[in-house]
C-alpha cells in the first residue's frame, strides 16, 4: 500500500504510511482476534479498542516515517523502523487491553 501510494499516486510517504495502517488494521483485527489472542468475547467492543490502538500505532508510524524522511532516510527504511516500533507497542496494548480476558 505504501509503495503504491508513493510511487503510483505521488502521495507523501508519511500519508501513505497512514493509509497502509488503516487498511492493515482491518485485516489485522480479525487475524489477531482469531489466531494471535484466540479471543472469544464480543467482537464489537474489541474492534473499537483495536481500532483505537491501531490509530495510535498508525499515527506513531506516520511521525516516525515523516521524521525519518526529513532526516534523509529512504521512506521504506523509515517505514521499517516505524513498523517495528508500532508492532511491539500495539501488541502489548492489544494483549493487555483489547483482547484481555
Amino acid at each position: 500500500m505504501l509503495v503504491l501510494a508513493v510511487q503510483a499516486a505521488g502521495i507523501a510517504a508519511w500519508l501513505g504510511s497512514g493509509l497502509g495502517a488503516v487498511v492493515g488494521a482491518q485485516v489485522a483485527f480479525f487475524g489477531n482476534r482469531r489466531f494471535t489472542f484466540d479471543h472469544a468475547g464480543a467482537w464489537g467492543p474489541a474492534w473499537w479498542r483495536f481500532m483505537g490502538t491501531a490509530l495510535a500505532g498508525g499515527l506513531l508510524g506516520m511521525v516516525i516515517v515523516g521524521a525519518g524522511v526529513a532526516l534523509g532516510l529512504h521512506y521504506l527504511l523509515a517505514q521499517a523502523l516505524a513498523t517495528g516500533t508500532s508492532v511491539v507497542l500495539t501488541f502489548a496494548v492489544n494483549r493487555h487491553w483489547t483482547f484481555a480476558g
